[in-house]
Order: C-alpha cells, then sequence, then structure tokens
C-alpha cells in the first residue's frame, strides 16, 4: 500500500501521518492488487459487513468494529413505476450501528487513530461524522473534539455525540469555516482530524460499493448496477463509492463500472455547476442554504475526486430545491416503507428529476444511496407533516376525525 495525489501523482509511503500531498493535493490509498486476489464466490456464506472486505482495507491489526455494514438493500417497485425506472434499489445506509453511512469510514478511521498511537481524534461536522465519530472514539477509549456551525445540526446528531462523551464546540460560522479551524488545529496539537479529506475514511466507504455488488448478485440481471445515485455534500462518498467499483474492476470481480450520478441541494450545489458548466473546477458557494442539512457545504473538500469520478464513470450531476427534497422525503416512506433524512432524499429527488427530464434510461438497473436514518433529523419531519389531530376521549369524536377529517 501507498499514499497516492490525485493532482501530481507524487506517491508517499503509507506510515506518513498526512492527508493532503506537498502540492496540496488530494490523497488516495493505493493497493498492489496484482498481489491481491479476491473471488466473492469463496465468502458467499459471509454475511455482507464492511470487515468482510479487509483484503481492501488499510488495517492490518484488530479493528474498532461496532459491526458496521452489512446495510439492506431494497427494490423498490411503487417508487420505481412513479420514476420510470424497471428496477430500482435503495441501500439504506441509516441502518448502520450509529444511523449513517458515516460508520464505515469511522472504523477504519478510528482504527488508523489507534495504529499511530494518537489519543484524540477530531472533526468538523453537518452532524453525522460527529455522532459517528464520537461513538467509534469512545469504543477505542479516545478523546474526541467537535466543531458544529451553531444552528445548522439536527438535535438527533448532537445528542448522540454528547452522549458518548465528545467535547462539542458549536460555532458561529458555517461548516467551511468549521472544517478550516478544526485542520488548523489538529495541525497544531497533534489530533487526528477524520473528515473526509482523511483517505483512509473513503477506504472504508467504498464498501458500500463492494455490498452492494455482493447483494445484487443473484437478484438483478446484473451484479454490477448500471447507475448509483448518491447525495453529495463534502463528496467524499460519491469518490469512495467509485473507488470500491473501480477497485472491483480492477479484481475482475465485476465487468463495468456505474455511472456516478452525484445530486445537491439547489441552495449549495457547486459541483453540479462545475459538471454542469465543464469547469475544471469547482466555484465555492458562499453561504449555502438548504433544509437537507447534511449536505450544506458550499466548498466540499473532495471536490477534485468527485468531478473525476462523475466524469470518468460518464455519470450526471444535478441540483434539486428543498420542496422536492422534501416530497422525495415522504413519497419513499409512504410508498417503499422507508424512513430516511432529508439528505437521503436527494438521492430519490434527483432520479425523479433526471428521469422524468428523459436523462436516465427506464432500463437501467438502478441503484440510490439513502445515507442516513430518519430518526437524525425528526425536527424537519414535523415541521413538514401534518401534526396529530387532538379529539375528545370518546367513540363518536374518534370516528368523526376518523372518517370525517378536516379539509388540510
Amino acid at each position: 500500500m501507498y499514499l497516492e495525489c490525485i493532482n501530481c501523482g507524487r506517491k508517499h509511503d503509507i506510515s506518513a501521518v498526512m492527508n493532503t500531498c506537498s502540492c496540496d493535493g488530494l490523497l488516495e490509498i493505493k493497493y498492489d492488487l496484482s498481489k491481491i486476489s479476491f473471488k466473492l464466490e469463496e465468502r458467499a456464506n459471509t454475511p455482507p459487513h464492511v470487515w468482510k472486505y479487509r483484503e481492501l482495507l488499510p488495517i492490518r491489526g484488530s479493528p474498532i468494529t461496532l459491526m458496521e455494514g452489512g446495510t439492506p438493500l431494497y427494490r423498490c417497485k411503487r417508487l420505481g413505476e412513479e420514476c420510470g425506472i424497471k428496477e430500482l434499489y435503495v441501500k439504506h445506509e441509516g441502518m448502520n450501528p450509529t444511523g449513517s453511512f458515516k460508520d464505515r469510514g469511522m472504523t477504519v478511521g478510528v482504527s488508523r487513530a489507534l495504529e499511530l498511537g494518537i489519543n484524540t481524534v477530531a472533526c468538523a461536522s453537518t452532524g453525522n461524522t460527529s455522532a459517528s465519530m464520537a461513538i467509534y472514539a469512545a469504543k477505542a477509549g479516545l478523546a474526541a473534539l467537535v466543531l458544529l456551525p451553531s444552528g445548522y445540526v439536527a438535535l438527533g446528531k448532537i445528542a448522540q455525540a454528547l452522549m458518548h462523551g465528545a467535547t462539542v464546540l458549536s460555532i458561529r460560522g458555517n461548516f467551511d469555516k468549521a472544517l478550516t479551524l478544526i485542520q488548523k488545529v489538529c495541525s497544531e496539537q497533534g489530533f487526528y482530524l477524520l473528515n473526509s479529506v482523511n483517505p483512509y475514511r473513503l477506504e472504508g466507504q467504498k464498501t458500500i460499493a463492494f455490498e452492494t455488488v455482493d447483494q445484487l448478485n443473484g437478484r438483478s440481471r446484473t451484479n454490477t448496477p448500471d447507475r448509483v445515485i448518491l447525495p453529495v455534500g463534502n463528496a467524499g462518498n460519491i469518490s469512495a463509492i467509485y473507488k470500491g467499483y473501480r477497485e472491483f474492476h480492477e479484481l475482475g470481480v465485476i465487468e463495468s463500472v456505474p455511472m456516478m450520478t452525484g445530486i445537491q441541494a439547489s441552495g449549495s450545489a457547486p459541483i453540479t455547476h462545475a459538471i454542469e458548466t465543464g469547469a475544471a473546477a469547482i466555484e465555492p458557494v458562499a453561504h449555502p442554504e438548504t433544509v437537507a442539512t447534511a449536505i450544506r457545504i458550499g466548498d466540499p473538500i473532495n471536490a477534485p475526486k468527485a468531478l473525476r469520478a462523475i466524469r470518468e464513470s460518464h455519470g450526471l450531476a444535478t441540483s434539486v430545491t428543498d420542496e422536492e427534497i422534501l416530497k422525495a422525503q415522504k413519497d419513499l416512506a409512504r410508498l417503499e416503507g422507508i424512513g430516511v433524512e432529508p439528505a437521503s432524499a436527494a438521492s430519490i429527488a434527483g432520479l425523479r428529476k433526471l428521469s422524468h427530464a428523459g436523462a436516465i434510461d427506464g432500463d437501467e438497473v438502478v441503484v440510490c444511496i439513502a445515507t442516513g436514518h430518519l430518526l437524525k433529523d425528526p425536527e424537519t419531519v414535523i415541521r413538514s407533516s401534518h401534526p396529530p389531530v387532538e379529539v375528545s376521549a370518546d367513540l363518536n369524536s374518534l370516528y368523526d376525525a376518523i372518517f370525517h377529517p378536516q379539509s388540510t
């Protein structure tokens, strides 16, 4: 294994504690795949989970794990019919231990911190990263420091970080400012940064790709989706999943790599703008706004990796309004019984928009990634839904409310 800069191509020793190259380019972990033998059929009886694929993960000792991964892949026929897609699946990452896909990265990232002998981990977060880092740090016996943008993090996520003992600081600024500050703190204090600029984080998240292949095998006409659609905030996940598919392709496990399709909120869409205009780099959004707080990021640090993933895979990017996100959240719940937080529903909203515009073929096998659980952000659900109707405690009042509800 070694670290390689995606910008200048320089290689760095795996023992180096670094997240970016001397040229400021992003790093990714590379393996000598010619020395790795990986055959899914040889482990067919092993249920999917992150460490099932440990030959393609950069931790050699015993990992810090809460049995993350193994999340369900649901076939969504009713929603697929409504969107014009014959074979639609939703992979519900909200079924991880802390309720989001971040656990896949944290099991690897925190395990790496232990290997390095570092006793404090830190992150900036819109919520899910802080929750996951706090919980895995607690499991490992490490101190955890979190910076949050004040007023823009759902209470469910803050509660997780607080309960598991993290030091939580709320700054008067957005996520991008919080990330700049925590990077400086980590550099000066020797803390281990666990935002997605850390290449070890993304190694855990790439197992979403491995699992999807595992789970489609025998269920679909192909073990590889034609297209993977997912929300994009700091852009680590789309980069990681693409890397996972690339590695499986190089190993001969799959015959092709899916078209990676990123969905952003319209008030926070620098990657979408770059894809649509053909720009080589993003133009950061100074004041990002969206109800989907998990993707409320105007200057995604992994943008170069995300642009590469979308372009090399011949994928797409689009943005959706908050109204489209909230509608998709309700439709996913009421048509398929899958409850997700708003950012997760961006993938469904984007699928609907692209399909109705004719940009997606109805015969494609499509997998949408739902990144976080409904209970991560119950406040938004309550605000966007009709409140419970209070009635008198007698049968006539009850029947009147059931059969003659007031129109709303």
